[in-house]
C-alpha cells in the first residue's frame, strides 16, 4: 500500500511541475511580447493601431481555452498540451519574424497562436485539480494560477537583456522580447513531453462534443452561472480599473517608474497570494471564497475614489487589493468547477467558461476608455464597484 502512494505522489509531483513550468512560461512569454507589440504596431501604423495585438493575443487565448477543453477530451492531457504548446512555439517564431520586419501581417497571427498557448495555460488549473481529491483541488489549482507570479515579475524585467541580445545580433531592439517568447514557448513544448503517462489517461473517454445547445443549457444552471458570471464580473472590474491607472499616473504628471511599481502592486496581489485563495477555497468553500473576493474589489474601487492621486500609497494599495480580490474570486469560482461538473462535460465547459471570461476582458477596456473620458478615474471606480457586486445575488442563493 504504501509503494502505490509513493508511486501516485511521485508521479502527481512530476505532472504538477509539468503543468507549472507550462503555465509559467506562456504567462512570462505573453507578458514581454504583447508589451513590445504594442510598440511595434504603434511605430510602425500610429498610435490607433497600438491596442490591436493585445487584442490578437485575448482572441487567441480565448479561442486557446475553448480547443484545449475540447482536445483534452479527445486526446487527453499529455498529447493536448504537446499539440497547444507546439502551436504556441510556432507563433513565437512568426511573430518575432513579424517584429523583425516590423510586419503586422506576420506579427498579429503570431501573437494570436501565442495567445492560443496562453488560453491552454490557464485552462490547466482544471488539469491540476485532477490530480488531487476534492478538499484539496482549490490548493491545487491555485499553484498553477501563483505561475503568473513568475510572468508577472520576469516578463518585464527580461525586456532589457532580451532588447540588448536582438542589438547583439543587429536585430530591433523590441524584437528581442518576441525572440524570447518562443524560446520559452518551445521550453513549455519539451516539458509537456516529460508528463509521466501514467498521470492522466493517455486518451480521452469516447464522448462526442457538447452540441451548442446542450452547452446553452448547461450555462443556465446555477453551478455553472455562478462562477461564471462572478469571473466575469471581476475580470470585467479588474481590468476597467487596471487599465486606466496609467492614464490616471500619467494625467498626474508620473512617469513610467511610478507606473511600474503601482502595477506591480497590482500583480502581486493577483498572483502571489493564490495558493492562501487556495487554501480558503477548500476550507471554506468556493462561494464563500467569492464573496470575500467581491468585498475586496469593492474595497479595492473604494480605495480608488478616496485616494485617486495618492501614488504613493493609495493607489499602490488599492491595485494591489483590486488584484487580491480578482484572485479570490478566480480561485473560488474556478474551485466550484472543479468539483460540481459531470465527467462527460467538465473539461469542455471549463474551456468555454475560460472563453467566455477572456472574451469579456476585452469589454472592459472599452468601457474604461469612455468612463474616463465622461467623469475621470472616480467614476471608472464607481462603476467598476457597482460590477463587482453583480455576482452576489446568485451566490446567496442556494440550489
Amino acid at each position: 500500500m504504501t509503494e502505490i502512494v509513493t508511486k501516485t505522489t511521485t508521479v502527481r509531483t512530476r505532472a504538477m511541475g509539468v503543468l507549472f513550468t507550462g503555465a509559467a512560461a506562456l504567462n512570462t512569454a505573453v507578458t514581454g511580447a504583447t508589451t513590445v507589440s504594442t510598440l511595434i504596431a504603434s511605430d510602425a501604423h500610429g498610435d490607433g493601431w497600438s491596442g490591436i495585438p493585445n487584442a490578437a493575443v485575448v482572441a487567441g487565448t480565448a479561442f486557446g481555452a475553448l480547443y484545449l477543453g475540447v482536445l483534452i477530451g479527445k486526446k487527453g492531457a499529455r498529447t493536448s498540451l504537446k499539440l497547444v504548446y507546439g502551436v504556441a512555439a510556432f507563433g513565437g517564431l512568426v511573430a518575432f519574424l513579424g517584429g523583425v520586419f516590423a510586419n503586422l501581417l506576420l506579427l498579429l497571427p503570431g501573437l494570436a497562436m501565442l495567445g492560443i498557448g496562453n488560453g491552454a495555460a490557464g485552462l490547466v488549473r482544471y488539469t491540476a485539480a485532477e490530480l488531487y481529491p476534492d478538499n484539496r483541488k482549490g490548493f491545487a489549482l491555485s499553484i498553477i494560477v501563483w505561475a503568473g507570479t513568475i510572468g508577472a515579475i520576469a516578463g518585464p524585467a527580461l525586456l532589457e537583456p532580451a532588447a540588448a541580445t536582438a542589438g547583439f545580433f543587429g536585430l530591433p531592439s523590441t524584437s528581442g522580447a518576441i525572440g524570447f517568447a518562443a524560446l520559452l514557448c518551445t521550453i513549455a513544448l519539451l516539458a509537456s513531453a516529460t508528463m509521466p503517462k501514467t498521470a492522466f489517461p493517455a486518451q480521452g473517454p469516447k464522448r462526442p462534443p457538447l452540441t451548442l445547445a446542450r452547452v446553452a443549457a448547461a450555462l443556465k444552471r446555477r453551478v455553472v452561472l455562478v462562477p461564471l458570471v462572478s469571473m466575469t464580473a471581476a475580470h470585467v472590474t479588474m481590468v476597467t480599473v487596471m487599465t486606466m491607472t496609467p492614464l490616471q499616473l500619467h494625467r498626474q504628471g508620473h512617469g513610467l517608474e511610478v507606473v511600474g511599481y503601482v502595477l506591480s502592486a497590482h500583480m502581486i496581489g493577483m498572483f502571489a497570494l493564490a495558493p492562501l485563495s487556495g487554501k480558503i477555497a477548500d476550507r471554506i468553500g468556493g462561494r464563500a471564497t467569492i464573496t470575500a473576493g467581491v468585498g475586496v474589489l469593492v474595497l479595492a474601487a473604494v480605495t480608488v475614489i478616496a485616494a485617486p492621486t495618492s501614488h504613493t500609497a493609495g493607489l499602490p494599495l488599492a491595485l494591489f487589493l483590486l488584484g487580491y480580490g480578482w484572485n479570490l474570486v478566480f480561485v473560488g469560482s474556478s474551485a466550484l468547477l472543479s468539483r460540481s461538473l459531470a465527467d462527460d462535460e467538465r473539461t469542455q465547459l471549463q474551456g468555454v467558461i475560460d472563453a467566455l471570461v477572456w472574451s469579456a476582458s476585452g469589454l472592459g477596456g472599452i468601457i474604461a476608455g469612455g468612463l474616463f473620458g465622461l467623469g475621470g478615474y472616480a467614476l471608472v471606480a464607481g462603476v467598476a464597484a457597482v460590477l463587482a457586486l453583480t455576482p452576489l445575488a446568485l451566490v446567496a442563493r442556494r440550489s
